[in-house]
């Protein structure tokens, strides 16, 4: 037979095809390969970024709480504060003695030795405090106190007394003029515990917050032990 002639711009199918396609095919794989891989970390990078927008964003709101629930507490106290001080300066006390009744203070083994289980009420002159007690038991305070100044015609009376009477809060000493918010009175010559300043001695009485006073008054009856040492 003879020779078979072809045409210039075909290829004889006795003949592979040209070796430069799978070369294509395979960039082509390799640059599909390389953009997936590229979308794989931008998919990966965006999760985290929403991550940590949403974690931020936890943070800020516990932190806006917080802030918020600190302010109403504080709004709260500065109310009480007020309400205190309003009637302290009706009463013309110094806005100190009206605030809030302080944190528990701890009595000693003295105190409990000198104050009698008998006793509902008791008077540390010494340490300038005061407290009520059932059955030897405190059932509050102590809470800080001023008496009358010692060595002095006016210094606070030591010894077992009992209430005898009591007043209300708008209450003015017959003797001195001088507001006595709440008093309990519980020995002779109008010694009693009232509302009045922690800073200022008394003229023989126990002064108290005006809280506290309040307090004692709702909470001794008449005859109840009172006893200063």
């Amino acid at each position: 037979m003879g020779a078979r002639i072809m045409h210039p711009g075909l290829t004889s199918p006795a003949f592979p095809a040209s070796p430069h396609r799978p070369v294509r095919r395979g960039a082509a794989l390799r640059r599909l390969a390389g953009l997936l891989v590229v979308a794989v970390a931008s998919l990966a990078v965006t999760a985290a970024a929403l991550v940590s927008a949403q974690s931020a964003t936890t943070r800020t709101d516990t932190l806006s709480w917080h802030r918020t629930a600190a302010t109403l507490s504080l709004a709260d106290t500065t109310a009480k504060a007020v309400a205190a001080g309003n009637v302290a300066r009706r009463l013309g006390l110094p806005a100190k003695s009206a605030a809030a009744v302080p944190g528990s203070l701890v009595l000693t083994a003295r105190d409990h030795r000198l104050c009698p289980r008998a006793a509902t009420a008791c008077v540390d002159l010494t340490r300038h405090l005061s407290w009520l007690q059932a059955h030897g038991k405190v059932t509050f305070g102590p809470v800080p106190m001023e008496p009358g100044p010692p060595g002095t015609v006016h210094a606070t009376p030591r010894g077992t007394f009992q209430v005898a009477w009591k007043a209300g809060p708008d209450f003015i000493s017959n003797t001195y003029g001088d507001p006595m918010p709440w008093a309990v009175f519980f020995a002779a010559g109008g010694i009693a515990f009232h509302g009045g300043s922690l800073t200022t001695p008394s003229h023989g009485c126990v002064h108290l917050t005006v809280a506290s006073a309040h307090y004692y008054n709702e909470h001794l009856p008449i005859g109840a032990e009172v006893v200063v040492f």
